[in-house]
């Protein structure tokens, strides 16, 4: 019997298992599919992490973002952040706040520069062959911004979690997850086992788990994807001449400098994919999709850009975009996690925070906007309410 089990061992669920692992918990971890599977949300090559948020607790929790990640490296010897530097693009009019971005940064002092699109052009002379950010755009810069290697990350942190003890099986799907007289069996086709507490960090599949609980959190699973554009100059994409970027309006945009895939600049379209089930969406690029990033694109640097190599993934969206963290309300020897579509920079931090739920630890008062018992996790689903 194992002191703790962790169900899910994508971002949210590796890291849950490391950090209980090196607290000298005994723990054991399911994955339905191979470590490391593309069906999910936790591969390809980049995220990304930053400060800048739309509300001051959000910012605070950047810090431990980036604490537990930091954490991380020095355990494995290994670079995990990789700073660029990042701007949130605020068009006139936009669908999206900057007041709520500039305001929750000066509250929690995290320093950032409020400039307009000629500062932006001359900073980085890419966004100069582009029609969009012109003198109107203003932008948040934050020299803390970069990115965290999705798939790489991960795999460190399975690694690490072995190193530390933990037991960590793929291809192990949870068929059910049974409360018993304060304890949890975890029934998987090779049988029971018998944990004090489990940890549910299952994403897209959340659901199917805590259904023969009676519980069902309202959630959307989108197919989501990113595409690399090959160029004729790449060299301008790179880290130190590009930064990741952000475009703050409906529909909303990001990408990255150079990193990872060298073959093509990395962007995506936030939350512009249509609802799946994770056990049959299909893995074809949606075309209308990548000629819409193309076009946008286009807009923001320039012509010039090749037919891209596009990748799926899912998000897994809560009502209100805010993370869930919490014990069961009936069961409080399982916990759940969700990242919302937004986690894998919080990972780390998630599964700090997610080893001390387990092994009692009462949660900050500050996370119970993360809680079960929030109004804004039982809402219908309101695409609006993602535009953060």
């Amino acid at each position: 019997m194992a002191d703790v089990a962790v169900v899910g061992l994508g971002g949210l669920g590796s890291a849950t298992a490391y950090w209980l692992a090196r607290r000298g918990v005994s723990v054991v971890g399911f994955e339905q599919f191979e470590l490391g599977h593309v069906r999910g949300a936790s591969h390809d090559h980049s995220r990304i992490i930053r400060r800048s948020y739309h509300t001051p607790e959000y910012v605070r929790l950047t810090a431990g973002a980036y604490d537990a990640w930091q954490a991380v490296e020095a355990d494995a010897g290994q670079q995990i952040i990789t700073t660029t530097g990042g701007i949130d693009l605020f068009p006139p009019g936009g669908a999206i706040d900057p007041e709520s971005y500039t305001s929750s940064l000066a509250a929690n002092d995290v320093p950032f520069d409020w400039i307009d699109g000629n500062e932006v052009r001359r900073r980085w002379p890419v966004f100069a062959d582009g029609t969009l950010v012109n003198a109107d755009v203003m932008a948040v810069h934050s020299a803390e911004t970069g990115i965290v290697p999705a798939g790489p990350g991960t795999a460190v942190l399975q690694r690490m979690a072995r190193a530390h003890g933990a037991e960590l099986r793929e291809h192990s799907p949870v068929r059910e997850i049974r409360p018993v007289d304060g304890e949890v069996d975890i029934v998987t086709d090779d049988g029971v086992t018998r944990v004090g507490h489990v940890v549910v960090t299952a994403d897209a599949w959340t659901n199917k788990l805590l259904g023969s609980l009676g519980i069902h959190i309202p959630m959307a699973v989108t197919r989501e994807q990113v595409s690399y554009f090959p160029h004729a100059d790449l060299d301008r994409f790179a880290v130190g001449r590009f930064p990741v970027w952000i475009w703050m309006d409906d529909p909303s945009f990001y990408g990255f400098p150079m990193f990872g895939d060298l073959s093509g600049v990395k962007a995506s379209e936030d939350c512009g994919g249509s609802e799946v089930d994770p056990d049959t969406r299909t893995f074809d690029p949606d075309v209308p999709m990548e000629e819409r990033l193309r076009t946008f694109l286009e807009g923001l640097v320039g012509p010039g850009f090749g037919a891209p190599r596009t990748t799926t993934c899912l998000y897994t969206l809560t009502s209100d975009r805010d993370f869930l963290l919490d014990r069961l309300p009936d069961h409080p020897q399982i916990s759940v996690a969700l990242g919302a579509a937004h986690g894998f920079k919080f990972a780390s931090w998630f599964g700090r925070t997610m080893a001390g739920l387990a092994c009692g630890e009462a949660l900050d008062d500050e996370l119970s906007i993360f809680s079960f018992a929030r109004e804004g996790l039982h809402r219908p689903i309101d695409r609006a309410a993602w535009m953060v």
